[in-house]
């Protein structure tokens, strides 16, 4: 694993990246609860994937590039611009919602200010949308990126080859990402695909491949940070293909227990990428635990105030069930 300092990011942009990976573990954690109290209805959860998030969304201008993601990429979101707020209005449907207006299921993330583009349920659309607005990009000479994501499993839809067919031809400034987690649901790797890596796939479309472990937070946004570069100087589009581990089962409405062992789910915990970055700080200096533990109590506050006023917001009233369907 490669050192937090090799990242060339200074102190202060570590210890704010850590933030952010704890940010979203926490925030996370509120909305399992929240589902599991009745409160909401649903949660898709990205608890494995906070730290390779982070990495690939500090990479990006949040000012101009622009993100697609896909339902487990929260944490991302957060690092683009979105608050702990938007997110919980999401999940409560609270007319305040940025994302639908309290329209669509949790987990849908989208904010027009932040350049985060919403997604349908149906798996992967978001791709074939983000060669689109990548497109664009290319066709007005402006100078931004586009990102977007998918899981392993979720990669196999047509969209997502024809996406990067139209990307790879005309050379479109973006960045293509799938979340290996190894399992779509409960549908394990070996019966999902039969290439070695995801990351080759690319090369049948023109261009660059490359897996990454997502545990390694430097690998993970050096790895990106040159992806970022080459797009802007139209070097064309990349396939990233982040190893990460989905800690939670699929969804609130899955039960991992059912096909995973004991012992595997166990081992995959032990291996928490949380764990290993927090082991990094303390190594090289960067914080203590005592300081860990002061930034984890002040997360938790804010999330707790941040809750409570979600809820408190109004529902969407049965009167504009019609408003923001089309543009004005």
């Amino acid at each position: 694993m490669k050192t937090l300092k090799k990242s060339g990011l200074s102190k202060e942009e570590v210890v704010q990246a850590y933030r952010e990976v704890i940010r979203g573990r926490r925030l996370d954690e509120r909305l399992w609860q929240l589902t599991r109290i009745g409160k909401t209805s649903f949660n898709i959860s990205g608890q494995g994937a906070e730290v390779a998030q982070v990495a690939m969304a500090l990479a990006f201008d949040h000012e101009k590039d622009y993100f697609l993601p896909y339902y487990r990429d929260m944490t991302a979101c957060l690092v683009w611009g979105m608050t702990n707020k938007d997110i919980l209005l999401g999940s409560f449907g609270k007319d305040a919602d940025p994302s639908s207006h309290g329209r669509q299921m949790p987990n849908h993330y989208g904010s027009k200010e932040h350049n985060i583009v919403s997604f349908a349920s149906t798996v992967s659309t978001q791709m074939p949308l983000a060669t689109g607005v990548a497109y664009s990009a290319q066709l007005e000479k402006a100078d931004f990126v586009t990102l977007t994501t998918t899981g392993e499993g979720s990669a196999n839809q047509g969209e997502v080859q024809e996406a990067m067919n139209f990307a790879g031809v005309k050379k479109l400034p973006m960045i293509f990402v799938i979340e290996n987690n190894a399992y779509a649901i409960s549908t394990p790797i070996d019966e999902q695909y039969a290439n070695e890596k995801m990351s080759d796939r690319a090369h049948g479309y023109g261009f660059e491949g490359i897996r990454v472990d997502g545990n390694d937070f430097t690998e993970c946004y050096l790895t990106f940070k040159k992806a970022v570069e080459d797009a802007r100087k139209g070097k064309g589009p990349k396939l990233i293909e982040l190893m990460v581990s989905r800690l939670t089962s699929h969804s609130a409405d899955d039960d991992q227990t059912v096909y995973r062992s004991k012992e595997e789910i166990e081992s995959m915990k032990e291996k928490d990428p949380i764990d290993a970055m927090e082991k990094q700080l303390i190594d090289e200096g960067y914080l203590t635990r005592e300081e860990m533990d002061a930034i984890d109590a002040e997360i938790r506050a804010q999330i707790d105030k941040d809750t409570d006023e979600a809820e408190a917001m109004p529902d969407p009233t049965p009167e504009s069930l019609y408003d923001e369907v089309y543009a004005k």
